[in-house]
């Protein structure tokens, strides 16, 4: 039997259940996360876990659950499922209200449900890199939070998809954001090179820790907009993400990154990142 938490309640996965008129179905109106499971521990669960608070707020909806709260059930599932491997997914709605556009009364209760995935590291990708292409970001302008409003996102990595690529590379005009899914970091010279985090991108939790891990082992790191040119002059170029963790980019709209193999900064980044995950989790 496969577990979900639907409200503080673990429930049967056939036989869980959403209202028609929640508003996370209706409108997007809610946020989420994902969190990597190694060794049936979270990995940077705090970091994730006070994100969704913070994305909460940021749509003027105060979560109800605290992170310590939130941490206990999430425990709970991956034991109930007997989850090894894989990825835990939550998100919060405004909760259940006939439809309107305006917030509905305080007196609403939000919605919060979760499941779980089995999955593998992404050695593969990791091992041999993936091609990309390029799309123009067609995102609204609040892509700090992490909202269910993810259209924008789709549409890319669907071309991607119908390419034969991986990931879209997504940029507003000449600078390049972030991916479909994804945060992209360039390298010239020995340095690493990621947009800041604003408005304009998904602070990823995983950015941050590869962001940690460089500045901890004298690898530098720049925080600033870099354009499609900068971008495929790059010596080596990378994305990151929680299911994707540090993969190399080989190929940006079919020309080769570097000499098309997967650089051995980037490597050693990855290394430092696996590196942190023992720290938290335990040896893979």
């Amino acid at each position: 039997m496969e577990y979900v938490i639907i409200n503080g309640e673990f429930i049967n996965r056939t036989e869980a259940k959403i209202d028609i008129e929640d508003r996370g179905y209706q409108f997007g109106d809610g946020v989420y996360e994902v969190i990597r499971v190694y060794n049936g521990k979270m990995f940077t669960d705090k970091e994730h876990l006070e994100r969704l608070i913070e994305s909460g707020n940021k749509i003027n909806m105060k979560i109800s659950y605290s992170v310590e709260e939130l941490r206990n059930m999430l425990i709970g599932l991956i034991e109930k499922n007997h989850l090894i491997s894989g990825t835990i997914y939550m998100q919060v709605t405004r909760g259940i209200s006939p439809r309107n556009h305006a917030f509905p009364s305080s007196t609403i209760h939000q919605t919060f449900v979760a499941n779980t995935k089995v999955a593998d590291r992404p050695f593969e990708n990791m091992k041999t890199g993936v091609k990309t292409i390029l799309v123009e970001d067609i995102r609204w302008l609040l892509c700090d939070i992490k909202s269910l409003n993810l259209l924008g996102n789709i549409m890319a990595k669907q071309k991607a998809v119908e390419a034969g690529c991986f990931e879209a590379i997504q940029h507003r005009g000449d600078t390049v954001t972030e991916g479909g899914s994804s945060n992209v970091s360039i390298i010239k010279d020995g340095k690493v090179i990621t947009h800041p985090a604003n408005n304009l991108i998904l602070n990823g939790i995983t950015r941050r820790k590869v962001i940690e891990v460089c500045l901890c082992n004298d690898i530098p790191v720049e925080e600033r907009a870099f354009t499609l040119e900068e971008l495929k002059q790059a010596d080596e170029a990378f994305i990151s993400g929680t299911t994707v963790e540090v993969t190399p980019i080989i190929e940006i709209a079919g020309e080769k990154v570097g000499n098309g193999a997967p650089g051995a900064l980037t490597k050693h980044i990855q290394e430092l990142f696996y590196q942190a995950i023992e720290k938290e989790c335990g040896s893979l």
